[in-house]
């Protein structure tokens, strides 16, 4: 008689070291870029009243113009408050900035704002203006904060013909 002999047959062990250390690198990688393709919004409201609102008559209406010549802030029922042309190039967000502080003294309680926007300024040159208007770093007790200055921000077009006034050099 014969014998059947089985032949030993062992599976072969799977081998996945590499497999899992592409795991232990790829994760952390792609974890970290997440963190940096954050989108930031910004809320933006755009001008006119409610339906059935009526315009109170000693209210102050303020509305910065961006063109440009460069910056306007100005009242729509008074006129100019203050003109800011462009300093070597450059739109003057300093000068707006200060500007914006002082009125904010005057009307605390104030935090919406129009920011009319010329058909030749830049992207950049607007979510620059934007945050201008918004806040405005100052220093408390060694640290940085943000102050609040008109977080209500309202979008409108600027006629294209519009150019800078001479007068409303002060505050």
């Amino acid at each position: 008689m014969r014998r059947k002999h089985r032949r030993l047959t062992s599976s072969p062990e799977l081998d996945i070291t590499a497999f899992l250390n592409l795991m232990i690198v790829l994760v952390p990688v792609l974890l970290l870029g997440m963190v940096f393709s954050q989108i930031r919004m910004i809320e933006l409201n755009f001008p006119g009243m409610e339906a059935g609102e009526a315009p109170e008559a000693e209210e102050l209406r303020l509305v910065v113009a961006l063109i440009p010549a460069g910056l306007e802030v100005l009242d729509s029922e008074r006129g100019v408050i203050r003109t800011l042309p462009l300093t070597e190039g450059e739109q003057d967000f300093d000068g707006l900035r200060e500007t914006l502080k002082q009125v904010k003294k005057r009307v605390p309680e104030k935090t919406d704002i129009v920011l009319e926007v010329g058909p030749d300024i830049d992207y950049q040159t607007l979510v620059t203006a934007m945050d201008t208007l918004r806040s405005y770093e100052a220093v408390v007790a060694t640290s940085v904060v943000e102050g609040e200055l008109f977080p209500d921000v309202s979008l409108a077009d600027a006629p294209e013909d519009r150019v800078l006034s001479d007068d409303g050099e002060g505050v």
